[in-house]
């Protein structure tokens, strides 16, 4: 067994979102033997749902390759954030953490100025956030969970987008967390899969609109991650049995899906955009 492999164990959390520290094993984060190069030097970089799994991942990779951070969570995630921002710290870089609900306009506002207030620019904005509620049949999705779910997996994206981009300038980048059910779609995430097509879309047309100010954008489709949000959304034979349907049998680690944001965020990526990348055990979709 790799350092990447693990067995999951039937575990569940009641509350959204999930927390990180009561996971059991803990996802892997970075691994020890990854060497920064400076990718990132000098940039700051803000990342929502960024105090676990995919946002820790991809903030302490960031760190280690020279970049500050701003990080977006929910409030419940406290002592997941305040681990992220010891973590960033230890690589050198400074960790501003903004708590909040992104489905509030009002605190978007407020939280894109305590990000200019603190380091006066972005340089790349990680669109990460994001939720589901499992729902087996459709006409089980009510209402709410229909406007919760779009409000922040997809409207967000768009409200923070451009509440940023007046402080982005030519070679900064977005990067975009879209989904392998983007692609395939899912039985049981209806709202959910059709919130992550759109940010396909949304990626791919942004990048569009954007190419002639020198703004690339991204994204990173994964697949099954062991990450929080899979031990309060699924049962316990769900948890237990993750992972195991893609080619390579088992979920995926945060820490193999972060060196793709990375690699979108650095200039190894300059003649990349609207493009997506595939981090999914090796199922093939298309793309």
């Amino acid at each position: 067994m790799t350092q990447m492999e693990i067995e999951t164990k039937a575990q569940h959390q009641d509350e959204q979102p999930g927390l990180e520290y009561k996971m059991d094993p803990q996802p892997i984060y970075i691994r020890d033997t990854y060497q920064g190069a400076d990718k990132l030097q000098g940039k700051i970089a803000v990342i929502t749902g960024g105090d676990s799994g995919i946002g820790r991942a991809v903030a302490i990779h960031f760190a280690r390759e020279g970049a500050d951070l701003a990080l977006f969570y929910h409030p419940r995630e406290e002592q997941d954030a305040q681990k992220t921002k010891s973590l960033v710290e230890a690589e050198g870089q400074q960790c501003l953490l903004i708590p909040g609900d992104l489905k509030q306009l009002s605190f978007i506002q407020e939280a894109v100025d305590k990000v200019v207030d603190t380091y006066g620019r972005v340089n790349i904005l990680v669109n990460n956030a994001a939720n589901h509620v499992e729902q087996k049949e459709f006409t089980g999705i009510s209402d709410q969970q229909m406007r919760e779910t779009f409000e922040l997996n997809i409207l967000a994206m768009f409200r923070l987008t451009k509440a940023f981009l007046p402080y982005m300038a030519a070679q900064d980048c977005i990067i975009n967390t879209t989904s392998v059910v983007s692609y395939r779609g899912s039985q049981a995430l209806i709202d959910y899969a059709s919130t992550k097509g759109a940010v396909t879309a949304f990626t791919r047309s942004l990048s569009q609109n954007l190419v002639e100010k020198n703004i690339r954008v991204n994204a990173v489709a994964p697949g099954p991650i062991w990450t929080p949000l899979i031990v309060a959304t699924k049962t316990l034979e769900e948890v237990e049995n993750f992972g195991k349907e893609v080619p390579m049998e088992r979920p995926g680690q945060p820490a193999e899906l972060a060196p793709a944001y990375v690699f979108l965020a650095s200039e190894d990526a300059s003649y990349f955009t609207g493009q997506v990348i595939h981090v999914n055990g090796g199922e093939v979709v298309n793309s």
